[in-house]
C-alpha cells in the first residue's frame, strides 16, 4: 500500500492522505485512482458532499435553466429583448446603435477572450459544462515503467486541455465538408462547429459564416504525410498558425482565404495547413519553425515550406494583415521565382557573416557599457520582434559583385561584359508602343512589380520582344536605364523573344517585372 501511495503522490503531487482516499475508492487500483484524481480536480473525497435541495431548477441564467437532472432548458426570446438588457455600470454599449459587422465581431471576440474565456455573459453566469465520457485503458503486455505511465498521462492531459477550448464563432471546430449544398445540413454543421453559438441569432449566424475557417482548403494530412504528398505532386506547403483571441487572425479567414483568386492559386500550387497555436496536430511545425508562438506580435503567421528539404522559404508575420490583392501578388511572385522542378535553380539567401564575439575580459569600460546598453535594447524589443522573411534575403545584393572582388577584377569583368553583347542589350530602346484598338486581334497583359501594376494591350501577333521594347522606351519611374527581367509562369521571357504573344501563353496573362540592381 505504501508503494502505491508513493507512486500516486509522485505522479499527481497530492498529499499521502489524499492519495489514501483515492486508492481506497478505487480498491487500490493505481491507474483508476489517478484517473479519478484528474477527473475530480483533486477534490477531497473524504468530505461529505452536500445533497441538492429538492426542486426542479438548480441554477438559472439569462436564456437558460439548468434542471436537477442535469438537463438544460433554453428559453427562447426575441433578439431585441436580449439585446436591450445591458447593465450600463458594466460599460456595455448601446445595442440599438448601428454597428457594422467588423465592429460587432471585434466586440464579441473581446468579450469571449477578454475575461479568460468567460464567454462574455453579462450576468457572469458560466454556461453549463458539457458532459464527457473517458475510458482508462489498462496496461498491456508492452507496458513499461513509471516513465511510460507519466507519458501516457501527459498525453491524456494534453488532449483534455484541447477539449477545454470551447468552440464558438471565433474558435470553430472542424466539420464535414460534405452536404454543404443542403441548407439544413449546413446549418447543423455550423452549429456543431460553433458549439451552438451560431444558433443564438441571425447576426451570430452571419458572423459565423464570415469568420468560418476555410475547411475546403485545409488538408487533413499530418505534417509528414503533407510533405510526402508535396514531393509527389510538386506542391509547396502553405501553413497558417492562428491565435483565436487576435482579431487579425480572424480577418484572414474572412478576407484572404475566402478570396476566389487566392483559393484557386492555393488549390493548384499548395497543400494548405491551418493550425491553432495550441493544436496538437500542429505541434511538429510550431515547435520547429515558430519559436515566437507566445508573442502576440507574431500573429497572424503564414509561411511557405519546401516539402523536399523542409526549409521555410517565405514568411508573413504579424500585423498588418496583407490585403487580398497584395497577398495574391506575393503568391504569384513567389511561384515565378521558385520552382519544385528537379533541375530548377531557386534563389539562394545571402546571409551576412556573424560578428565574432569579443572577450569580455579584454574590453574597456566604455565597450562593456556599450555592450550592456545594446543587450538591454535587444531584450526590450524582443517581445515585439517579428519573424524574418527568408525570401527577403534572396533579394538583397541581386546583381552585385561578390564580396571580396578587387577593383582590377571589376574592371576586367566590365571589359568582358562590354565585349559580349547580351540578348537584352541588343533590344532597341527607341521604339515606343501604342496600344491597338481592336480587341479581337489583341489581348490585355498585366505587368506587376514591387511598387504596383499596369495593364497594357498588345497584338496577339506581336513578338515577345515588343514587350521589352515598350518597357525600355517608357521605363518605370526611377528605373531609367536599369536592366530588368520579365517573368511569366516561372519562365524568363528573354528566352522567347521570337515567339508571338499568343504562342508564349501571354493572352490575358500576368508578367512580373524584376529590376536588376547595378
Amino acid at each position: 500500500m505504501d508503494d502505491l501511495i508513493a507512486q500516486f503522490t509522485s505522479i499527481t503531487d497530492a498529499t499521502p492522505e489524499r492519495a489514501q482516499q483515492y486508492l481506497t475508492l478505487s480498491d487500490n487500483n493505481l491507474e483508476q485512482a489517478i484517473q479519478l484524481f484528474f477527473d475530480t480536480g483533486g477534490a477531497d473525497m473524504g468530505a461529505a458532499v452536500p445533497s441538492q435541495p429538492s426542486g426542479t431548477t438548480v441554477r438559472s441564467g439569462r436564456g437558460y435553466r439548468e434542471n436537477q437532472d442535469g438537463s438544460v432548458t433554453i428559453e427562447s426570446g426575441d433578439e431585441d429583448e436580449m439585446d436591450t438588457d445591458v447593465d450600463p455600470s458594466r460599460g456595455g454599449t448601446n445595442f440599438h446603435s448601428v454597428e457594422d459587422d467588423e465592429a460587432m465581431a471585434r466586440r464579441l471576440q473581446e468579450e469571449a477572450y477578454g475575461s479568460g474565456g468567460a464567454g462574455g455573459e453579462f450576468d457572469e453566469v458560466r454556461a453549463p459544462m458539457a458532459r464527457t465520457t473517458e475510458t482508462l485503458v489498462g496496461p498491456d503486455a508492452d507496458w513499461g515503467g513509471p516513465d511510460d505511465m507519466r507519458a501516457a498521462i501527459a498525453d491524456q492531459m494534453a488532449a483534455r486541455q484541447q477539449r477545454r477550448n470551447r468552440p464558438g464563432i471565433f474558435n470553430q471546430q472542424p466539420t464535414s465538408v460534405w452536404d454543404q449544398d443542403d441548407p439544413e445540413a449546413h446549418r447543423q454543421n455550423m452549429a456543431r462547429a460553433t458549439g451552438g453559438a451560431s444558433e443564438a441569432s441571425s447576426k451570430s449566424n452571419l458572423l459565423a459564416e464570415l469568420f468560418r475557417p476555410p475547411i475546403d482548403l485545409i488538408s487533413p494530412l499530418s505534417w509528414d504525410d503533407a510533405r510526402e504528398d508535396g514531393k509527389e505532386e510538386e506542391k509547396w506547403i502553405l501553413v497558417n498558425v492562428q491565435d483565436p483571441s487576435i482579431f487579425d487572425c480572424q480577418v484572414l479567414n474572412r478576407d484572404i482565404w475566402k478570396n476566389p483568386s487566392i483559393k484557386d492559386t492555393v488549390k493548384e500550387n499548395f497543400i494548405f495547413m491551418q493550425y491553432s497555436k495550441d493544436d496538437p496536430r500542429g505541434g511538429q511545425y510550431i515547435n520547429y519553425y515558430f519559436q515566437a508562438r507566445d508573442s502576440e506580435d507574431a500573429y497572424p503567421h503564414i509561411a511557405i515550406v519546401d516539402p523536399r528539404t523542409g526549409e521555410q522559404v517565405k514568411v508573413w508575420s504579424g500585423s498588418p494583415v496583407p490585403k487580398p490583392s497584395d497577398f495574391l501578388m506575393d503568391l504569384h511572385e513567389f511561384l515565378d521565382r521558385y520552382s519544385l522542378k528537379a533541375f530548377a535553380k531557386n534563389p539562394v539567401a545571402n546571409r551576412k557573416p556573424e560578428k565574432k564575439s569579443k572577450d569580455v575580459d579584454r574590453m574597456t569600460e566604455e565597450e562593456m557599457l556599450e555592450m550592456a546598453m545594446q543587450n538591454s535594447l535587444e531584450n526590450g524589443a524582443g517581445s515585439t520582434r517579428k519573424q524574418d522573411d527568408p525570401d527577403e534575403l534572396t533579394r538583397e545584393g541581386k546583381g552585385k559583385a561578390p564580396v571580396g572582388t578587387t577593383e582590377e577584377e571589376l574592371q576586367t569583368n566590365g571589359q568582358i561584359e562590354a565585349e559580349e553583347a547580351t540578348p537584352f542589350s541588343q533590344i532597341p530602346s527607341d521604339r515606343p508602343h501604342e496600344e491597338p484598338s481592336d480587341p479581337s486581334t489583341s489581348t490585355r497583359i498585366q505587368f506587376r512589380w514591387s511598387g504596383g501594376r499596369v495593364v497594357r494591350r498588345f497584338l496577339l501577333t506581336d513578338n515577345v520582344q515588343r514587350l521589352y521594347e515598350w518597357l525600355k522606351a517608357a521605363p518605370l519611374d526611377g528605373k531609367e536605364g536599369a536592366d530588368f527581367e520579365l517573368i511569366a509562369m516561372g519562365k524568363n521571357l528573354i528566352e522567347a523573344l521570337d515567339q508571338t504573344v499568343e504562342q508564349a501563353g501571354l493572352k490575358n496573362g500576368t508578367v512580373m517585372i524584376e529590376h536588376l540592381e547595378s
